[in-house]
């Protein structure tokens, strides 16, 4: 049996830290955001809604394998 591997817990919190720090910049741009017209506001919410998940793969990756990169 191998022994447990400190990357996943590791993992989880940085995966945890990404997304506390992205909502907190999101949230900073509020009042930027809030600004534009509605069409607009949906967009930018949709796309920074969706941006935060592409550093997700390499992370689980790593805390499988150890590996950055396939």
């Amino acid at each position: 049996m191998s022994e447990p591997s400190w990357r996943k817990p590791a993992g989880v919190l940085a995966i945890l830290a990404l997304i506390l720090i992205w909502v907190a910049l999101i949230a900073s741009l509020s009042n930027v955001i809030g600004g534009l017209v509605w069409p607009l506001q949906l967009i930018v919410y949709v796309v920074t809604g969706i941006i935060w998940i592409a550093p997700l793969k390499p992370m689980l990756r790593w805390m499988e394998t150890g590996r950055w990169r396939a």
